[in-house]
């Protein structure tokens, strides 16, 4: 490591642009207005916006920390200023747990289709008090690792801090005692390996039992093994967008010249279109199985947002309309009906666009390309997680996700987002010792 690398890991705080800051706060503002403008008059409507939203910045954010996580455990020295990118994102994770206790204030309207009455047999699980402890454990114990694992990954580029004895609030309490450059990232290069896989598998079963809990629990009839990993995924991949997306719009910022280059730049390009690729995978597993043993307690869910023409009830239907299911006339006929068409949209937006777009060498290599890509799919899967919802809750209003109440509070959950990100990432260093790919 070159003495450059070294100062390269220093912290430097920077101040937050005032036009960015006065744009996320704005957003804020806008959505606490829309919340409770919601309340006083649809409250349904504004718990379900904010249920939609925790969620969908929630997995985003314990993804980031997964990603980075991933990268420590496969010991991959490409992503430089990636890693700690992704990880300014995870700033938000312990923000999580307090939009739980919030949105838990609203379950009238969100756990409304079994919260007074689960069917048989399901008493036991779908109940209030067992969903509130069990996610509220979930949900603080992925905070607790989410803060540790940073803390190791960010102290050994405190030394200036710690030599200076400045620096206030979060960064003198992360630079106490401080042992020493080299020893300092012995140890938490050593505590970082152990906390990796804790991380990932954390993540990946806590997460699970969120979306069971909190997504699929909400058509409480429905049931499917696969569906946490599906939800699970979404979120990692969501996160591999966003770190893409702002390592583009970082390429020109203070500290960063030099080192958003197009190879790390194709690594992560081809880590979205392959990462696509299985989250459409993991989506046609649960379809596959769930067509074909046609069970209409199985098939309720996928037909409630994909439509009947990719759940066909063969009921009254002679062998020569079975043959034409798939004509031209029929497809969009049945396109017509709640929710098909805005599912299409999201397969478009998650996995079509992504995988033809980046399918060859240059586009991953390209901002403009891959960072339109990156957008795209983050918006696709904020759909998503809109399509995995409403249809539960309002099964024949396509648009019910729209409107000034429920746009007005993902634009709030977005400001406060991006504001979080914007001082963890001016506080702390965004470079690593850089690895030149």
């Amino acid at each position: 490591m070159t003495a450059a690398d070294v100062t390269a890991g220093r912290v430097s705080p920077r101040p937050i642009p005032t036009a960015l800051l006065g744009a996320c706060l704005a957003l804020v503002a806008i959505g606490v207005l829309a919340f409770v403008v919601g309340l006083a008059s649809d409250a349904d409507t504004a718990w379900r916006a904010f249920h939609v939203n925790y969620l969908y910045w929630g997995a985003l954010a314990q993804g980031a920390i997964c990603l980075s996580a991933s990268f420590v455990l496969v010991g991959a020295r490409w992503p430089g200023p990636l890693r700690h990118l992704a990880e300014s994102l995870g700033a938000w994770v312990p923000l999580t747990v307090v939009f739980f206790l919030i949105g838990f204030l609203g379950r009238e309207s969100v756990y409304s289709p079994w919260l007074h009455g689960p069917p048989p047999g399901k008493e036991g699980y779908l109940s209030a008090g067992r969903l509130f402890w069990m996610d509220l454990g979930i949900l603080v114990w992925l905070a607790g690792v989410s803060v540790a694992y940073l803390y190791y990954s960010f102290r050994p580029a405190l030394g200036g801090v710690a030599a200076a004895g400045g620096g206030s609030g979060l960064l003198r309490t992360w630079a106490s005692n401080w042992q020493g450059d080299d020893a300092e990232r012995e140890r938490c290069g050593r505590k970082l390996q152990v906390l990796a896989p804790i991380v990932c598998l954390s993540f990946t079963f806590g997460w699970s039992f969120i979306a069971f809990d909190q997504v699929m629990s909400l058509t409480p009839t429905w049931f499917s093994n696969l569906f946490g990993a599906y939800f699970a995924w979404g979120g990692y991949l969501s996160a591999v967008c966003a770190t893409a997306l702002l390592a583009i719009l970082h390429q020109r910022s203070l500290g960063f010249e030099g080192q958003i280059t197009k190879d790390r730049l194709h690594d992560l390009g081809k880590m979205i279109f392959a990462f696509s690729i299985f989250w459409m995978y993991l989506f046609f597993s649960q379809y596959l199985v769930i067509w074909y043993g046609n069970l209409p307690e199985e098939t309720q869910f996928l037909d409630a947002r994909l439509g009947s023409q990719f759940m066909v009830d063969k009921s009254g239907i002679n062998e020569l309309q079975l043959s034409q299911t798939w004509a031209m006339e029929f497809f969009w006929e049945r396109l017509k009906e709640p929710y098909a068409k805005l599912s299409m949209v999201v397969w478009a937006c998650c996995w079509i666009v992504p995988f033809w777009v980046l399918l060859g060498q240059r586009p991953k290599r390209m901002p403009v390309i891959l960072g339109s890509v990156s957008a795209i799919s983050l918006f696709g899967f904020w759909l998503e997680r809109n399509v995995l919802v409403w249809p539960s809750l309002v099964p024949t209003d396509t648009l019910a996700f729209l409107g000034f109440v429920q746009v007005g509070i993902a634009a709030g959950f977005l400001g406060a987002f991006a504001l979080v990100f914007l001082i963890f990432s001016r506080r702390l260093p965004s470079l690593p010792a850089p690895q030149k790919s």
